[in-house]
């Protein structure tokens, strides 16, 4: 799916609704988890109520790893039920050395069919290349999460020491500041294009996506975070969006247990809703 595709679906609907799939089937209304394919047909009756008011879907896949073979199965068959004007993301978190992300890029790109799988970059380029090599497929970067552990790393502060004539002896060089996260923002962003690279920034850092823009201006940020975890979705729109739109905001759980009753699926696309409402005036 094309840079051009998403960005004209975003205009087009309205929104730049991402819904995550996180689904947990102990969570899912008390109804349906006795039934074989319990997870299956929540997860469909959740796209049939929300497609209309979203342009992705994002499948969390350790809710499916954690199932074992069949869940699997139901990942593949939850991929294969999207719409194809849907932007498809696997939020599988991967990076590993080069020959072995050639076989996630592999079981999510062809096998799955995935338009999009997240990536770790602590690895490096080689272990981020086999993604990109893929057409038409995105490689999306986590560089600022929401998560309260994130400081630990994507906070550090690098010094780099500046070049300067040395007029005084002795005179102690000075240096700037960088965080880590900006670091992979800058060198990332130059290993692919804004064609097949995205970026994810947590809801809850909305207070670094101005800052964000000046690095990465018109990259597509994947933006996690809004609803139980507490992001603003005005904050987000406000510092992130740009003339192509250049966001995509996931809600999982707010949306898809809206409900624990047999209306679920109802509640979920009244939520859903909400969000797009929200999101046409934004995008004016």
């Amino acid at each position: 799916m094309t840079f051009a595709h998403i960005s004209q679906q975003i205009f087009d609907k309205k929104s730049y609704l991402c819904v995550g799939l996180d689904t947990d089937v102990a969570q899912i209304p008390a109804y349906m988890q006795a039934k074989k394919n319990a997870v299956l047909e929540f997860n469909k009756a959740i796209i049939d109520a929300t497609k209309n008011y979203c342009v992705a879907y994002k499948i969390n896949t350790a809710f499916y790893e954690a199932m074992g073979a069949k869940g699997w199965e139901i990942m593949q068959e939850t991929f294969d039920y999207i719409p194809n004007t849907h932007f498809k993301i696997a939020d599988a978190k991967r990076g590993d050395i080069g020959n072995t992300s050639h076989q996630y890029a592999k079981a999510f790109f062809e096998t799955m069919g995935a338009d999009a799988i997240t990536v770790a970059p602590y690895m490096g380029f080689d272990s981020i290349r086999p993604f990109l090599e893929y057409a038409n497929k995105w490689t999306i970067v986590l560089a600022l999460t929401s998560n309260a552990g994130s400081a630990d790393f994507q906070r550090l502060r690098l010094a780099a020491e500046q070049p300067q004539l040395q007029l005084v002896p002795n005179l102690a060089k000075p240096t700037h500041s960088h965080e880590l996260y900006q670091q992979v923002l800058e060198k990332v962003s130059s290993w692919g294009t804004v064609n097949n690279l995205m970026f994810v920034v947590g809801a809850t850092q909305s207070s670094e996506l101005a800052h964000i823009r000046t690095l990465v201006p018109e990259h597509f940020l994947l933006v996690p975070g809004v609803g139980f975890q507490g992001g603003s979705l005005a904050d987000i729109s406000r510092h992130g969006l740009t003339p192509s739109a250049g966001l995509l905001v996931n809600a999982s759980r707010a949306i898809i247990y809206a409900s624990e009753k047999e209306d679920f699926a109802e509640a979920a696309a009244e939520i859903a809703l909400q969000y797009q409402s929200e999101m046409a005036r934004f995008l004016g």
